[in-house]
């Protein structure tokens, strides 16, 4: 198991949570691959972006079909604008690489924004801390251990 699998599994058990990823080697990067390979809609899955919202990180969870609306997310995060962050941003902020960043265990707290698209379903995945591996949480889990302010991040 890789380091930040197991660091993904230790802030789990630390949240209280059971959870039992799943390890796909052909990856599950992108949102169509982890859909392709769970075998639900692209919806149901959690893409978790790390944004620079100024000069801080914030994190969008983000239904697998929707793109993040920069402005809004600004303004839910109370500044001026908001950019998507380089790679070397996120790994700082999360300590995850991009495409396997998962809702919460990162490295430093990270506020984070839920998009409302996601609470339409009963199930949801998110990956768990490598490129290959997710797993299903139900959507109101995913808004508490992340701690995020559920809001309409996507671009309509």
């Amino acid at each position: 198991m890789s380091r930040a699998a197991d660091r993904f599994a230790e802030a789990a058990r630390t949240l209280g949570l059971e959870l039992e990823p799943r390890r796909f080697p052909e990856g599950t990067k992108t949102a169509a691959d982890a859909a392709r390979a769970v075998g639900c809609s692209v919806d149901q899955i959690v893409k978790s972006l790390i944004f620079m919202a100024d000069d801080v990180a914030v994190l969008a969870l983000t239904a697998g079909s929707n793109r993040v609306d920069e402005m809004k997310l600004a303004s839910a995060a109370g500044v001026g604008s908001a950019r998507r962050a380089t790679p070397e941003e996120a790994r700082a902020a999360t300590g995850f690489a991009v495409g396997g960043t998962p809702p919460f265990g990162h490295v430093t707290w990270v506020r984070a924004f839920c998009d409302e698209d996601l609470l339409a379903h009963d199930e949801v995945w998110a990956a768990a801390g490598t490129p290959d591996s997710v797993f299903p949480l139900e959507p109101a889990v995913l808004v508490r251990v992340s701690g995020a302010t559920v809001i309409d991040l996507a671009v309509r």
